[in-house]
């Protein structure tokens, strides 16, 4: 049964004050325990009497400390009643605080403590019940052992449910600490999962971004540059120039609207299929339509169907290796696109005879675009290499094997 809302503050109260919690019921033992009988102490004698008053106030205010300090104020109290039954002290009702004790060291303090605590109670129980008188014991009498056995007996079954609480308490107290532990733990797995994820998805979000966005614009750009060159000499050819910059742009358009729809997750947003290698020829004849000849040759039957983000991978890799013959190759270059199919899948070879991407690069060849292929091939065991050709040029191979695994 669920507790009711008005008892958790109270709790909660309690919870975030313990110190003055165990404050106040130490100093209530205190006034009920040892104030009363105060007069009754200082009436052997004034230094005997005052250090009766300070010996039985040490069996009580250490419990102040029970959990805050339990192993000082543990050894503080044993020490105490040792030192009463050293000195023959009379027993009071401050005595009762040997179970408080064993209770206390049991829940909070260090295990070997408080079984020690225990042991020290049931022979310190064992010595005082001869020596205050509470049960005579004489050697030629039967009766007074047996009543000897049943009252410690007694005392022991009390100290021993103390000691068990204690214990409990401990197994309960580990046990919400544990609990805590790992909800701590999981909550701080699902915060570096749900980073992982971001940093996952932002990396998709770039590729996509990268490839969408590169390949439609080196598009456009090379038409655009082509319209302006023949605007005056041939009106028609730059006006289909025109007619192709519109229709990648539309096409670039659509591919950022989907890809900001499934961003959005709306269930309205406007998605079409994602692209495959069946949407190759496109790309030709899109690189074709920007004035660079292209030799497309296919080898071999597919055997088995692509996983359709591995067709997807496939895809961005011509895509961009198209992008950066634009972007690189320069005026008069072509290209030769190869797709392959064997046993193990799909091999993918673009080459171009152009300048090559090296020569428009400072540092090491590969940038965001060629780096994204490799991570896209990658998710589905596939491979990547690309570099400079001999003799001029760049060549991308890529292979992509059936299982995508």
């Amino acid at each position: 049964m669920k507790e009711p809302a008005a008892n958790r503050p109270v709790y909660a109260w309690f919870a975030s004050h313990v110190m003055l919690v165990d404050c106040l019921i130490a100093g209530t033992l205190w006034l009920v325990l040892v104030a009363p009988l105060i007069s009754y102490l200082l009436d052997f004698g004034w230094p005997l009497g005052l250090a009766y008053v300070l010996l039985y106030s040490l069996l009580v205010i250490p419990l102040a400390w029970r959990r805050h300090a339990p192993t000082v104020s543990g050894v503080i109290i044993i020490v105490g009643y040792l030192i009463q039954l050293a000195v023959d002290a009379p027993l009071l009702p401050a005595n009762m605080t040997v179970f408080g004790v064993v209770y206390a060291l049991a829940a909070f303090g260090p295990r070997w403590l408080g079984r020690l605590a225990f042991v020290i109670a049931l022979a310190g129980g064992a010595v005082a019940l001869p020596r205050y008188g509470l049960i005579s014991i004489r050697f030629d009498d039967r009766g007074g052992w047996t009543d000897f056995v049943v009252s410690w007996a007694l005392v022991s079954a009390f100290l021993g449910i103390s000691w068990l609480l204690g214990d409990l308490t401990r197994s309960r107290r580990l046990l919400v600490a544990e609990l805590r532990d790992r909800a701590h733990r999981l909550e701080m797995e699902r915060l570096q999962e749900r980073e992982v994820a971001a940093a996952d998805e932002r990396a998709r979000i770039a590729r996509e971004m990268h490839d969408i966005v590169a390949h439609s614009l080196s598009v456009i750009i090379t038409q655009a540059d082509g319209g302006r060159f023949i605007a005056r000499t041939n009106p028609v050819l730059a006006e289909e120039t025109l007619k192709t910059v519109a229709d990648t742009g539309r096409a670039s358009l659509a591919e950022m609207r989907r890809l900001l729809g499934v961003l959005r997750a709306d269930e309205g947003a406007l998605t079409r299929p994602v692209p495959t290698l069946s949407d190759v020829d496109i790309l030709i004849n899109g690189l074709r339509d920007s004035g660079v000849p292209v030799e497309a040759i296919r080898v071999g039957e597919q055997r088995r169907e692509l996983p359709a983000g591995a067709e997807l991978a496939g895809y961005r890799v011509i895509q961009e290796s198209f992008t950066n013959v634009l972007k690189h190759a320069g005026p008069g270059a072509s290209v030769r696109l190869l797709r392959s199919w064997d046993a193990r899948g799909l091999c993918i070879e673009v080459d171009d005879d152009g300048r090559g991407l090296a020569a428009d690069e400072t540092g090491p060849v590969g940038g965001q675009g060629i780096r994204g292929m490799g991570e896209r091939l990658a998710l589905y065991g596939g491979t990547l290499e690309a570099g400079p050709r001999r003799g001029g040029g760049f060549r991308v191979t890529a292979c992509i094997p059936y299982g995508g695994n």
